[in-house]
């Protein structure tokens, strides 16, 4: 039975566990609908262009897992940001896992969607945020909709600041043959409010996993967000992340996704304006290697004047390994004043790896500052022979020089522990002591 088909029948498996009076019931039927129609994408798509799913979409994938694991924290720390006190909101194959968890329900909401669509006191805040600004067709956002019953729900109310940074943390245990999963964040961010999130899909052993991950982020007037994303997993592991921002008048959002490991990762982030004044971010560092596989794909919606948004990614490539950067900027007529700015710079080490990238523009403005740019190229030459001649042995230059290209990009990560950890994670990949107090 091909995935598609076992998804469609294992739908009616998945609605006999939960309550059919819940208030999303009639969103979940119709999503699996949309599934039925739109299917999977495939390369015939213009934004699927180079990104093939059909590798991972082979497996005989179980949907659900079997029984309900345990994991002992000491075999997991390392996947924390453990030097710092933070909330944390821990899935094990997609279960909740109340030990691994710190979670809250004092000044802020830091807790399971399961609660949050079963609970009144939410109703509210489902009602007017839930499946608002995920794109209706996409058959992988209408695949997570027909599924959405677990994952992290984070809300902060009016003029409250998070004391604490919050941790996503989904692992996969390898107790599945191959393990399909589909965990659906919600996070609201109220006026005048300010919170921090780090996210991690984790992979404990070498069995194929396949995440399809919906994020919806909701920035309201003068808020502050700042996500990261650490993307660092086995190369048997693949992920599609869906990650939406709507933001409204005065309110910053930074998102910044560091792709170290796994099989294929398609990084779908889309940035929509709904006010004067937004700040939108949107950063991130690729380095693979082997045969992996990683596509950015951005979009940031200028529609209304008086905003900026500023993209920066930065990719380094070895061996056989596969980039793709699809980012496009749109400016409606009445987005005056906008201020946008695309970056997209590119090394590849290897001769055999490759680089796809399609920067866009697209302006129907007239008074804006825009500007894009992408290179393509190899270490410098000239930087390479200096470091050399000042004793340097190669193979630390050249990881010096790969550093020092991604560099620019960490200095916008505001949480100190976390930037010491990707410095870490970035010298691990080079497979090179930095020699210097990471």
């Amino acid at each position: 039975m091909e995935l598609k088909d076992k998804l469609i029948s294992s739908f009616f498996a998945f609605e006999d566990q939960i309550d059919v009076n819940n208030q999303i019931h009639q969103l979940r039927t119709k999503a699996i609908k949309d599934f039925e129609t739109i299917g999977f994408p495939n390369k015939k798509e213009e934004d699927w262009k180079y990104t093939s799913l059909n590798s991972v979409l082979k497996e005989d994938y179980s949907i659900f897992p079997k029984e309900e694991n345990t994991i002992d924290y000491k075999d997991v720390k390392k996947y924390f940001i453990h030097d710092i006190d933070t909330y944390s909101i821990v899935f094990i194959d997609g279960i909740y896992s109340s030990h691994l968890s710190n979670t809250t329900h004092d000044k802020i909401d830091a807790c399971l969607m399961s609660s949050a669509l079963h609970h009144e006191k939410y109703k509210a805040v489902i009602d007017n945020y839930f499946n608002k600004i995920t794109p209706q067709d996409s058959g992988l956002n209408a695949l997570n909709t027909a599924f959405s019953r677990e994952g992290a729900f984070i809300y902060i109310p009016k003029n409250t600041l998070a004391d604490r940074p919050i941790q996503i943390l989904n692992f996969s245990t390898g107790n599945e043959s191959a393990l399909m999963l589909q965990p659906r964040n919600l996070i609201v961010v109220e006026e005048n409010s300010q919170v921090q999130i780090i996210e991690r899909h984790q992979s404990l052993t070498e069995n194929p996993v396949l995440t399809n991950s919906v994020t919806e982020i909701y920035a309201e007037k003068r808020a502050q967000v700042d996500y990261y994303k650490i993307q660092n997993d086995k190369t048997s592991a693949s992920l599609i992340d869906n990650t939406y921002v709507e933001q409204k008048q005065e309110s910053f959002c930074s998102i910044h996704t560091f792709s170290f490991g796994g099989k294929l990762v398609r990084n779908n982030l889309q940035f929509f304006q709904r006010g004067e004044r937004i700040d939108s971010t949107m950063k991130g560092i690729t380095i693979i290697e082997g045969k992996q596989h990683v596509d950015h794909n951005t979009l940031v919606h200028h529609a209304v004047p008086n905003c900026e948004s500023h993209q920066d990614y930065k990719g380094i490539f070895d061996d056989k390994a596969v980039g793709v950067f699809n980012g496009k900027v749109v400016v409606e007529k009445e987005a005056q004043k906008t201020n946008a700015f695309q970056s997209n710079n590119n090394i590849l080490v290897s001769d055999k790896a490759t680089i796809n990238a399609k920067p866009q523009l697209e302006i129907f403005a007239d008074d804006v500052k825009c500007s894009h740019g992408c290179t393509i190229g190899q270490l410098d030459e000239d930087a390479m022979f200096y470091l050399k001649s000042r004793g340097i042995p190669a193979k630390e230059a050249r990881a010096l020089l790969m550093y020092a290209f991604a560099n620019n990009v960490l200095e916008s990560v505001k949480i100190p522990e976390l930037k010491k950890r990707i410095n870490k994670l970035i010298a691990n990949k080079l497979n090179v002591s930095l020699g210097f107090d990471l």
